[in-house]
């Protein structure tokens, strides 16, 4: 248990200078940009000079780089940085916007498992067969396939031609909040008509976002349970007797450190996703928002979802390295 406290506060120290490479890169690539930022916050063409001079000192861009830097990323740890675009606080805009996309990200996540985990089995169990084939195409599919391109597909079948589902609106929390996650809220407090009405605006654009995740994780589930199935151990244990089922119990338990991996880093990248998701399918989340944030320059959003994007894909690789401890006994800390 110490080693264990020793490693996760190492790995939080690690988060301090990964935030600030991931924040200071995206500010550089806005810095260079040869755009003026206070005329497109003032307005445009038609701003007035003293109301760009005002938003220069506010937003300190008449100041070198590094003290903009400082100013921008100071102010969004203390909620002081106020969009200007919406003239809210950015943190404000993003808290409203988060529960939509962790509730997209989660439904994705719950498509890449139902999909990839029993399609990666059945190929091992049926290797070099039809069944094999037909699974590896998909997989191969998934992973190619522009979600762009995927998601405008799949609105064409299911909400112009056969009218499963809508694109406007997004449906209201439950009346009590726990956790400020709707679809989770609903299920804790027993609202399942609410449940069901997020699930029906989320499932097509959480399929849409996991149908890569459920290609890639096929692929690997694949590749890992044939590694271990192959294993001297589980030679040994066809020899001693031992039932299949029982067998392939054992070999996905140890075929399940580095689908472990797969999974953490495919949880973070989904938050990669949603932009075009969220934009292809009108949802109300930080996808969507920073996607209209690098349309008008506003680059304190950007920098601010960039930050809770980093900070999301840290705590869950921290997770999954936490995991291994309890799914392999010989990984100590």
């Amino acid at each position: 248990m110490a080693n264990l406290k020793k490693f996760l506060i190492r790995r939080f120290l690690t988060f301090i200078p990964t935030l600030i490479g991931v924040t200071l890169i995206v500010f550089l690539i806005a810095y260079v940009i040869p755009a003026d930022v206070a005329r497109a916050w003032a307005g445009g063409e038609k701003a007035s000079q003293e109301y760009m001079e005002q938003i220069r000192r506010e937003y300190h861009l008449d100041r070198p780089w590094y003290d903009q830097y400082w100013f921008l990323t100071s102010g969004l740890i203390k909620n002081s940085i106020v969009d200007p675009r919406t003239s809210n606080y950015v943190f404000d805009d993003i808290g409203k916007r988060f529960p939509v996309t962790f509730e997209l990200a989660l439904v994705a996540f719950f498509f890449i498992l139902i999909i990839g985990i029993p399609l990666g089995i059945i190929s091992a169990l049926k290797r070099n067969t039809w069944v094999d084939t037909v699974i590896r195409f998909f997989a191969l599919t998934g992973v190619s396939m522009p979600i762009f391109w995927l998601g405008y597909l799949l609105i064409y079948v299911f909400f112009v031609k056969i009218h499963w589902i809508t694109l406007a609106g997004f449906p209201a929390p439950p009346e009590h909040q726990i956790t400020h996650i709707p679809m989770i809220d609903a299920l804790l407090t027993g609202d399942f008509s609410t449940f069901s009405q997020h699930l029906h605006r989320l499932w097509l654009p959480g399929f849409t976002l996991g149908f890569m995740g459920s290609g890639v994780l096929a692929r690997f589930v694949r590749n890992s349970f044939l590694e271990a199935i192959s294993s001297d151990y589980v030679a040994f244990l066809k020899a001693k007797g031992v039932p299949k089922m029982t067998i392939y119990r054992h070999a996905l338990k140890n075929a399940m450190v580095p689908i472990v991996t797969v999974l953490g880093l495919q949880f973070g990248g989904l938050l990669g996703g949603t932009p075009i998701t969220e934009t292809v399918f009108g949802l109300p989340g930080m996808g969507f928002y920073v996607v209209d944030s690098i349309r008008n320059l506003d680059f304190p959003a950007v920098v601010a979802i960039t930050m809770v994007f980093a900070l999301i894909f840290l705590i869950t690789n921290l997770v999954v390295d936490v995991l291994y401890a309890f799914i392999d006994p010989r990984v100590r800390y």
